[in-house]
C-alpha cells in the first residue's frame, strides 16, 4: 500500500505535480505551478485569478481558485461558487478529451449557476456563463473537440 500525501494536521493532501491538466505526475517530475490549498482571494481577485489561468489555458488550476472561494464564500453564495467551480472541472474535462465527464459537469454547473438569484457578485456574467457550458456541452455530445477558444469563456461582463 502507497503511503498518502499528509498536510502538518494529517489531513490527505496531494503533492504530486500536475501537468497543465491537472493530471497527477510521478513526484520529482516537472508540473505546472500548483494553487495553494490555503489560498484565500475577495470574490474579485478569484474571479481574476481564475481567468488568467483560463486564458493561459489552465482549467484545472482556475477550478482549484473557485473552488477556494466556494469553501471560503458566505454561505448565501456557497452554490454560486460550487457551480463556477463546477464549470471549470466540466472544461477540464474536456481539455483531457474525456467528453461524458466534461457533458455531465458542464450541465450540473450550469443547472447551479441559473439557480442563483440577485446580483452576481464580482461582475460575473452568469447568462453568458450558462449559455457558453450549454452550448459546448452540447457540442461536445455531438462529437466535437473543443476548440482552446471554449476552454478560456469569459467569466464577468465585457
Amino acid at each position: 500500500m502507497t503511503a498518502r500525501d499528509r498536510d502538518e494536521a494529517g489531513r490527505a493532501r496531494n503533492a504530486r505535480p500536475r501537468d497543465a491538466a491537472g493530471r497527477p505526475l510521478p513526484h520529482g517530475a516537472d508540473g505546472v505551478e500548483r494553487v495553494p490549498e490555503d489560498l484565500v482571494l475577495t470574490a474579485d481577485e478569484a474571479v481574476a485569478e481564475a481567468q488568467r489561468l483560463l486564458d493561459a489555458g489552465l482549467p484545472f488550476g482556475a477550478h482549484e481558485v473557485l473552488e477556494g472561494a466556494w469553501k471560503a464564500a458566505p454561505e448565501a453564495e456557497r452554490e454560486l461558487w460550487r457551480g463556477l467551480a463546477q464549470l471549470a472541472v466540466g472544461l477540464t474535462h474536456a481539455q483531457r478529451g474525456n467528453a461524458r465527464g466534461a457533458v455531465a459537469l458542464l450541465d450540473r454547473g450550469a443547472d447551479h449557476v441559473r439557480r442563483w438569484v440577485g446580483d452576481a457578485p464580482a461582475g460575473l456574467d452568469l447568462p453568458g456563463l450558462t449559455a457558453h457550458a450549454d452550448a459546448l456541452a452540447r457540442r461536445i455530445e455531438g462529437g466535437a473537440a473543443p476548440t482552446s477558444d471554449d476552454l478560456s469563456p469569459r467569466l464577468t461582463r465585457a
